[in-house]
């Protein structure tokens, strides 16, 4: 992500977030930035129901990510029950079945989300953080030991919703969690405008 200058990063490049364990994966990778056509098309993918743009979409995450990654299984990013059945799919599952077909890696949904959160859109890092805290579960059983999973989500904001469901996959023994993200948003913008209060959920 681009900063307006070096001060938030340390001798590492790491920013204050790293620093202070909320990031919870361990890397990041996105195609894009969330803004312009990506953004328009992103909002037809996610709230038109235009599931077709996951084939187009697929390749541009499996471009997103560089061929010398090794990973054993690709996770989704879980929806609520509720925002599923009013959207009727969950974008980060069709994502994640298209970056299967590429890399030839299993699609498996080992978490759940507990509990239907509010909208990121217009919260502060800290309340982002709060909002997304406990909200996903394990299901009973299941055990990922020593796996590098691949987390699939359509957008990237702050990466609150993305650590909360990464420290829950570690916890479950996960040795490695890499987030893939169609598009990422640079926070030095202001796109969190009404027209897309529902972008940054997920």
């Amino acid at each position: 992500m681009p900063f307006l200058n070096r001060s938030p990063l340390d001798e590492s490049g790491r920013c204050a977030l790293c620093r202070q364990g909320y990031s919870g994966f361990d890397a990041v990778f996105s195609y894009g930035s969330y803004e312009g056509t990506l953004r328009k098309l992103i909002h037809l993918f996610k709230y038109s129901g235009v599931q077709p743009l996951s084939r187009p979409f697929g390749e541009f995450l499996a471009r997103a990510l560089p061929r010398d990654q090794q990973f054993d299984a690709i996770v989704p990013m879980p929806l609520h029950w509720r925002r599923r059945f009013e959207r009727r799919f969950n974008q980060s599952a069709l994502l994640a079945r298209e970056v299967s077909k590429r890399w030839n890696i299993p699609v498996t949904n080992p978490v759940r989300r507990g509990r239907a959160t509010a909208f990121q859109a217009g919260l502060t890092n800290a309340k982002r953080r709060a909002n997304v805290a406990g909200a996903f579960k394990m299901k009973r059983g299941t055990r990922l030991d020593g796996m590098h999973v691949l987390l699939v989500d359509d957008v990237l904001t702050t990466g609150a919703t993305a650590a909360a469901c990464a420290r829950v996959l570690k916890r479950a023994g996960a040795k490695r969690v890499t987030v893939l993200a169609l598009a990422r948003t640079d926070r030095r913008m202001a796109v969190d405008q009404p027209v897309s209060t529902r972008s940054a959920s997920a």
